[in-house]
């Protein structure tokens, strides 16, 4: 007997991703090896790491992260975007080796979309940060990536559980991590940048160089536009978060009709925001704790086993 080629299907889901680091380090706990990786948006960065054998530093990495330092990452301008990327890019480089794809051990795939057409673009080689750097560029946050004179956007505008790339790099089962199917049960969406009031000083900022001018964009971004009939307008930065919630939640569930994987995690993350990367703990706790309820559906496979799995023919 051969053992199937499992794949992991990494959604979308910014902030919320560092699920993903939880989901892979227990699916491993319980002998579960992905042999194939896609990813999209935030997806396709914690599958990088993963398939250069980069996970644990780099999940050790973004636990220690502070609010200050997300900050710190954000090169602001107003060119495609808010953010140019070049800084986080640099901090990812000290955590992630750059590869080609081809060289990687285990085949890996990024989801991006084509800008001017529209079309989902399947990044299967060249750079591995390239690739990711494509496939995160979230639309008026990110500046969009220039690649064989296309500009790329996010992969989540075509495709947030990538499971057709998986089964197209040759997975037999799909084990996919949905990080958005309960974000509209939530009754109100916390402004995702709010924390750098409380957590960056004015002294702080100076000290950074140019930091005080971020901290007044943000205080723009997500203050409430006052009261309509005793009802607060809710700020720039939830209008944004809320309708990329719905978008990625409607598409998600077309893709997944059509072509949906052998098991579906769906941490629940609903109390973290777009932009609250400095509470990776909680979300690593949460991806874990969703392959805990999902042992059952996993071990159910046919051909998979919890604690070993089929050896090759």
């Amino acid at each position: 007997m051969k053992r199937p080629r499992i794949g992991l299907a990494l959604g979308s889901g910014s902030a919320r991703g560092w699920a993903h680091i939880g989901v892979i380090r227990a699916l491993r706990a319980h002998g579960i090896e992905p042999d194939v990786v896609a990813g999209t948006s935030i997806g396709a960065l914690v599958g990088a790491a993963m398939v250069t054998d980069a996970l644990e530093p780099f999940g050790d990495w973004v636990e220690r992260l502070t609010w200050r330092e997300v900050v710190g990452m954000l090169d602001v301008r107003f060119n495609g975007g808010l953010i140019n990327g070049e800084r986080l890019l640099d901090a990812l480089e000290s955590m992630i080796p750059e590869r080609s794809i081809e060289d990687c051990g285990v085949p890996y795939g990024a989801v991006s979309t084509d800008l001017a057409s529209g079309n989902e673009i399947w990044l299967r080689e060249g750079s591995i940060l390239a690739a990711v750097r494509a496939s995160i560029a979230l639309p008026g946050l990110f500046a969009p990536a220039e690649r064989d004179g296309r500009w790329l956007v996010d992969g989540g505008l075509v495709n947030p559980v990538p499971v057709s790339l998986c089964r197209a790099l040759g997975a037999e089962v799909v084990i996919a991590v949905d990080l958005n199917s309960d974000l509209l049960r939530r009754h109100a969406i916390p402004d995702p940048l709010s924390p750098v009031e409380r957590d960056v000083s004015p002294s702080d900022e100076e000290e950074e160089g140019g930091g005080l001018w971020l901290r007044q964009l943000t205080r723009l971004l997500s203050r409430q536009g006052g009261k309509k009939r005793d009802i607060e307008w809710p700020s720039i930065l939830e209008v944004v978060a809320r309708s990329l919630n719905i978008m990625s939640i409607r598409i998600t569930r077309s893709r997944m009709a059509g072509d949906p994987p052998d098991v579906l995690l769906s941490p629940r993350l609903a109390h973290i925001g777009l932009m609250e990367f400095h509470r990776a703990k909680e979300a690593i706790e949460a991806g874990r704790e969703e392959v805990e309820r999902s042992l059952a559906e996993l071990d159910g496979l046919a051909g998979l086993g919890l604690n070993e799995h089929l050896p090759d023919a």
